[in-house]
């Protein structure tokens, strides 16, 4: 299999394989979407279904119904942390599969990826001019969903339950932005890219796999999320790495999980 050389400000971009090679990368494909962000995408298209089938029973808004960010796993809260613990790390071993697909002899995937260390300064602050551009607006986007009776409740996991429940839920950030970054952009533009995809059938596509990823919080994540999608993957073709993506996806997320209970307690109205 021949590559092209990654482009110091571009991302790096393979060159298309055919007859068994090609087979095999759409196997490959299939096969980390089914235990990974493609799974999780049906689980979510169903669960906003059924979520919008119960409103109508109900003669209620779909703004009725409510889903939780990080549910706890164990009422006793040392079992609820260690379970929290060993799914983030479970998670983590997807990515890490994914990264090792990724390593070809004589190439490092990391470094392939942008998903290193080496310009950390840059990539933070691409990655806080991203939450600027993406975090505010979708806040404002989820406002309107829900006053506009289209977007799901979101209720946020309680801040005071444990010692320990503010460090798990910055880890769940790190895992969500690790997972959504690394899957649907680094490795899903790598593989479309050697089947011979152009780069925008490969930006929207991913971007509508994200919002389908996000659809059980109602059509309002699903159409911030497309946005975010198209958004950073723009980014990543731009710029050729993903890291400026994962720390504005953890940051947006650190907010979330973090910042939203404390909103919701003092809006309870709107959030």
């Amino acid at each position: 299999m021949t590559t092209s050389a990654p482009r110091p400000f571009g991302v790096f971009d393979p060159s298309p394989v055919t007859g068994p090679a090609r087979t095999r990368v759409r196997w490959e494909i299939w096969l980390v979407l089914a235990v990974s962000v493609g799974q999780s995408a049906l689980y979510s298209v169903l669960s906003f279904i059924r979520t919008v089938q119960r409103s109508l029973e109900e003669g209620q808004p779909v703004s009725s119904q409510q889903t939780q960010l990080n549910p706890s796993r164990d009422a006793a809260a040392l079992w609820d942390a260690l379970y929290q613990f060993l799914s983030v790390f479970f998670s983590l071993a997807l990515v890490a599969l994914v990264v090792y697909l990724l390593w070809e002899p004589g190439s490092n995937a990391l470094r392939r990826l942008g998903l290193d260390f080496r310009r950390f300064g840059g990539d933070l602050g691409r990655g806080v001019l991203l939450v600027l551009v993406i975090g505010v607006p979708g806040l404002a986007l989820y406002v309107a969903g829900r006053l506009l009776g289209i977007t799901v409740g979101v209720v946020a996991s309680p801040l005071d339950a444990a010692w320990y429940t503010v460090p798990l839920l910055v880890l769940a950030a790190v895992r969500a932005g690790l997972i959504e970054e690394v899957v649907f952009v680094g490795y899903l533009f790598d593989r479309l890219r050697r089947l011979g995809w152009g780069w925008w059938t490969i930006i929207l596509t991913t971007a509508a796999l994200r919002g389908a990823y996000h659809a059980y919080q109602g059509i309002g994540s699903v159409i911030g999320n497309v946005v975010m999608g198209i958004v950073f993957g723009w980014c990543y073709r731009r710029w050729g790495r993903v890291m400026p993506l994962v720390l504005a996806h953890t940051i947006i997320d650190v907010l979330a999980f973090v910042g939203y209970p404390l909103a919701a307690s003092l809006f309870p109205t709107v959030f």
